[in-house]
Formats: C-alpha cells, sequence, structure tokens
C-alpha cells in the first residue's frame, strides 16, 4: 500500500514563495473549501504534476510557475510503501527532478525520461491514467472510466489487476522473437553460403582427382603453342632487324642532304646577286653615254669595254647558274630520299616494338600456366588438405542446421508464450474472473447511493444497463447527476480491487466539486454515509464550495487569496 503522507509547494500557479503544506494523514474526511481562484484544487495539480510531471487541469507547464515571482516553482511529495520512505521534488526554473529512497537521492544519471519509467514501474506501480482513476474524482478535467477509450480502459484494469507485467513480459518476448529471426535469417544465410562451399569442394575434388592430369596436360599444350607465337615473333623481329640495317646503310648514303642544299641555296642567293650587279652595269653603260652624276662624256673604247666585259661575266654566271640548280635538284632528291628511309626504319622500329610486348604477353602467360600446372601438381600429390576443407565446411554446415532448428522451436515456443500473454490470453482469462466481483461491487455502491440499476461491465469493458424503467440503457443515456453515480461507483470499486490485490492500493481519494454540481441533495447524504462507514483506511479530500457541510468532515481546510496570492487560512 502506498501511504501518501504529505505534499508542500512554492511558487506554483498563484502559491507565493512560502510553503504551502498539508498533512495527508492526519484525518480521514477533510473538507477543502475556498472561494472561486483561492486555490484548493492546487492540491490535485501539485500531486500529478511532483509525480507525473504534468498537472492534474489543462494548464501549459510554464504556466505552473507563479505570474509574479516568476523562478523557484517547487513541488513536493512524500510517501511510505511497507518501511521504505519516499520522497518526490520536482521544480521548474530551475528545472528539478529528484527522488529520495529513506533520506538519499537517487543516481541522476539517467535521463528524466527514464527515471519517470523507473518510478511508474518499480515504485508507484500505477501510471498518471490509473492515479486518475483511483485517487482523484475531478470535475472539469477528469474523464470518467466510462469516457476512456477501450485501450485505455483496459491499461487502467490491467494495473489494479496486477497483470501489467504480462504485457511488459509480452512486449520482452516480442522483442526476443524479432531479435531470433534475424538470426534464423542470418543463419539461413549461413546455411546456402555453405551449402555452395561444400558442392563447390567435392566438384573440385573430383575435378582434382579425375582431370588434374588431363588439366595439366592441356595448360602444357599451351605453353607448346605459346613458345611456337614466341619463336615466331622472334623469327620476325630478326627480319625486321635486318631489314633495318640495310636501310640505316641507305641512310648513311644521304645523309648530309640537307646541309648541302643549304650551302648550295646561300651559294645560289649569291650568284643571283652577281647577275643582277652585272646586269645593272650592263644596262647602265649601254643605256649611257654621258656621266648622269658628272655630266662627262664616257669613252667609248671604255664603254664597249664595260659592256662586253659584263656580258661575258653574265654568260659565265649563268653557266654556273644552271649548274648550281642541277646540284640543288639532286640534293632535293637525297633529301627526299632520306625522309622515305626515315619513316620506313621508324614503321619497322614499332613492328619490332609491338612484337616485344607480344613476346612479353606469351612469356607472362607462360609463367602463369607453369604456376597452374605445380599448383595442380602439389594438389595432386596431397588430397589430405582438400578433404579436411571439405569436412570443416561439412561440420560448420551440419553445426548450422543444429543451430536454425535450436532457434526454431525456441521461436515456436516464444510464439506460444506470446499467445498467452497477449490481450486474448491469460491477461483476459484474469479479468473475467474478477468481472463477477467489479459488476457486483459498482452495482453495490450504486444501491448505496439510491440508483436501482444492473450496471455491467463485459471482458472489453462495454456496460450494459438495465433499470426497472428500460431494459437496455448505456452510461451516455443518464443525466450528468446520475453518471456521477456511476463514476463514484467505479471509483470505489476500483479502490476495493486494487486494496484486494494491494497492487495500486493508496490511503488517499480526492474528490473535486462532486457535490456542487452533479449530486443532488439526497445524493450529496447517501455519498457522505459512503465515505465516511464503508470506505476503510482511507484519507479522503473532498474540494467544494458549500463551506456549510464542514461539520460532516473531521477537518476543514480553507483556502483564500490575500494581495494576489493563494494561501491556507489560518485556524
Amino acid at each position: 500500500m502506498i501511504l501518501f503522507e504529505k505534499v508542500r509547494w512554492k511558487n506554483f500557479l498563484s502559491t507565493g514563495n512560502q510553503n504551502t503544506e498539508i498533512n495527508l494523514t492526519k484525518h480521514p474526511t477533510n473538507l477543502i473549501i475556498g472561494t472561486n481562484g483561492a486555490g484548493k484544487s492546487t492540491l490535485l495539480d501539485a500531486l500529478t504534476f511532483s509525480l507525473f510531471g504534468k498537472p492534474f487541469r489543462k494548464i501549459n507547464k510554464p504556466q505552473l510557475i507563479n505570474s509574479v515571482n516568476e523562478k523557484d516553482c517547487v513541488v513536493e511529495v512524500e510517501f511510505s510503501i511497507g518501511n521504505t520512505n519516499w520522497k518526490v521534488i520536482r521544480g521548474i526554473k530551475p528545472n528539478l527532478f529528484e527522488i529520495y529512497k529513506d533520506g538519499s537521492v537517487l543516481n541522476q544519471s539517467a535521463a528524466t525520461l527514464d527515471q519517470q519509467k523507473w518510478l511508474e514501474q518499480n515504485v508507484l506501480k500505477m501510471n498518471y491514467k490509473s492515479f486518475t482513476q483511483i485517487v482523484i474524482l475531478g470535475s472539469s478535467t477528469f474523464v470518467p472510466f466510462m469516457q476512456l477509450t477501450a485501450s485505455n480502459r483496459r491499461e487502467v484494469i490491467e494495473d489494479l489487476l496486477d497483470i501489467r507485467i504480462f504485457s511488459s513480459m509480452n512486449n520482452l518476448i516480442k522483442d526476443k522473437i524479432r531479435g531470433l529471426r534475424e538470426e534464423i535469417k542470418v543463419l539461413d544465410l549461413k546455411k546456402e553460403s555453405l551449402n555452395d562451399k561444400v558442392r563447390m569442394q567435392k566438384n573440385f575434388i573430383e575435378e582434382l582427382e579425375l582431370r588434374g592430369k588431363e588439366n595439366i596436360k592441356s595448360k602444357e599444350t599451351k605453353i607448346q603453342n605459346i613458345l611456337v607465337e614466341e619463336n615466331e615473333l622472334m623469327n620476325n623481329n630478326a627480319i625486321i632487324e635486318e631489314d633495318v640495317f640495310k636501310l640505316n646503310k641507305e641512310v648513311e648514303c644521304v645523309t648530309g642532304a640537307t646541309s648541302k642544299l643549304r650551302k648550295l641555296g646561300n651559294l645560289k642567293g649569291k650568284i643571283s646577286n652577281k647577275v643582277s650587279t652585272i646586269t645593272k652595269e650592263h644596262k647602265f653603260f649601254t643605256e649611257n653615254t654621258v656621266c648622269p652624276t658628272c655630266t662627262q662624256s664616257i669613252e667609248e673604247d671604255f664603254r664597249i669595254n664595260k659592256i662586253n666585259d659584263a656580258q661575258t661575266k653574265a654568260k659565265e654566271l649563268q653557266s654556273g647558274y644552271k649548274e648550281l640548280e642541277v646540284a640543288i635538284k639532286e640534293e632535293e632528291d637525297r633529301e627526299r630520299q632520306f625522309t622515305t628511309l626515315s619513316k620506313e626504319i621508324t614503321s619497322l622500329t614499332h613492328g619490332i616494338s609491338q612484337n616485344n610486348i607480344k613476346i612479353a604477353g606469351c612469356q607472362r602467360q607462360i609463367r602463369d600456366l607453369e604456376s597452374e600446372i605445380q599448383r595442380v601438381t602439389e594438389q595432386l600429390a596431397d588430397r589430405n588438405i582438400e578433404d579436411e576443407k571439405l569436412a570443416n565446411f561439412q561440420n560448420s554446415l551440419q553445426t548450422t542446421y543444429d543451430d536454425l532448428a535450436s532457434k526454431k522451436d525456441t521461436i515456436n515456443y516464444y510464439d506460444f508464450s506470446y499467445s498467452l500473454l497477449k490481450d486474448g490470453g491469460v491477461k483476459s482469462k484474469i479479468i473475467k474472473k474478477y468481472l463477477p466481483l467489479i459488476n457486483q461491487q459498482v452495482n453495490r455502491y450504486l444501491q448505496l447511493m439510491d440508483f436501482y440499476i444492473n450496471f455491467t461491465l463485459d471482458e472489453e469493458f462495454n456496460e450494459t444497463v438495465q433499470s426497472p424503467i428500460h431494459e437496455d440503457f448505456s452510461y451516455a443515456s443518464f443525466s450528468e447527476g446520475e453518471k456521477m453515480r456511476i463514476d463514484l461507483a467505479l471509483l470505489f470499486t476500483w479502490r476495493e480491487v486494487a486494496r484486494m490485490k494491494n497492487s495500486v492500493n493508496t490511503n488517499l481519494l480526492i474528490m473535486d466539486e462532486v457535490f456542487d454540481s452533479s449530486l443532488d441533495g439526497m445524493g450529496t447524504d447517501e455519498f457522505l454515509k459512503i465515505i465516511r462507514y464503508v470506505i476503510k483506511d482511507t484519507n479522503i479530500f473532498v474540494i467544494s464550495h458549500k463551506p456549510d457541510m464542514h461539520d460532516k468532515f473531521e477537518s476543514m481546510i480553507r483556502f483564500e487569496k490575500v494581495k494576489g496570492f493563494s494561501r491556507m487560512a489560518d485556524g
């Protein structure tokens, strides 16, 4: 049983920097009153925020901080389970989340989300939904059990009956099944690979045994063919080299043609210049009898001699010029011959290079074939190594088959367990076992509140309602006051089941404004009788606007607002 002892808060909602503390175990029945906005419902938000990190009402987390002080928002709750004392502290600005066990703070290394999960699963043994169905009955933001979704209804019942462990176990099994299926996929791939290796090794050994020598003979034949090709290439190179030698001899004969051609060209230029000079001189003395510069007469004999001399020299030069042109042509022919021979030599040399590349390829092939022959020869000489490889492959394959069989047996076992632990399995049987008791208790509390209907829940937690007036009715068909009676009956039933199972059993019950709107006078009186005389070992806090009921409670707590801050009134 969880015994809630104290809750305190400061700078929370409209509360200021002074701690507000409520002793939760001092009186069995307590009435909390106050005007609207005085802070009487702050208790609900303080409890759920400290335990679950969110308020009971629809309030955003930043709005929980007092809007005047704007910092140091802290909520604490103290409770005990058996002989162990617990305290949870949660704050905003700065953010704070601490769990104390017997005065010592627990390790804070885990993430906040993991801490919260640990608190709910290992300490409280309930989540926010279960807490608000068993401990708190509100009027505004509270979602009654009958208005929850089917999955959320199941979640609450599983918490009550302490069978959520089956869901956790089922999730673990689901993870294991998923992991095993992945392992089986890997083993299947390994099995196929090993089957291939065994088959290839058997084929290899068969080839080694039956065709090894033929393989060697074939490779030796290839070597001989390559050697013939290599010899042909080398003979071809010898012929080409002889042709290159002859051509080089021819080249020697025409070497220097370019140099001679250059010299003859220069000589041709000089003769041309000399012919031009003589031609000018001949023209001058032929056309002039008087010197154009000094205007003196040129002696006739001198002029004729100059003309004759120029003509003689011109003839000599022209004869030499023709001989020079013949010589130049001869050298040009020699130069062209040199170019042609050089190209032939280059082509033949390239052929030798290509043959050498082919010869190197032949030699490489021969080396590779000789290596293959050596490898096959060694394998033929020693079969033990290959037989050992085959045995290892076969052993690994057998081990893989065994592993596969084992994991398939395991996954079949997990599949069976999974079918038992899912919603339609063991959990449904347990729920089915408790359903008559649940329905009995609900109707008992309805009758105690003078509401005579037959209300039953089925295994899917859908209701069937029969009344003296109507054969078939539903929760939604009733008035708000009648719905409230059903909600109260379910709340009391859940607490009774929790007490019997000792799963989420707690001393605390808080009801917010249940009298103020939905319950009529008769319903209120019957309800007060229930909480005073029927509900055992419980500290009940009723939040109301009706101060006139204080005489029906052992304690009254009044909240007021002073200078904008909420506080508990003195006395």
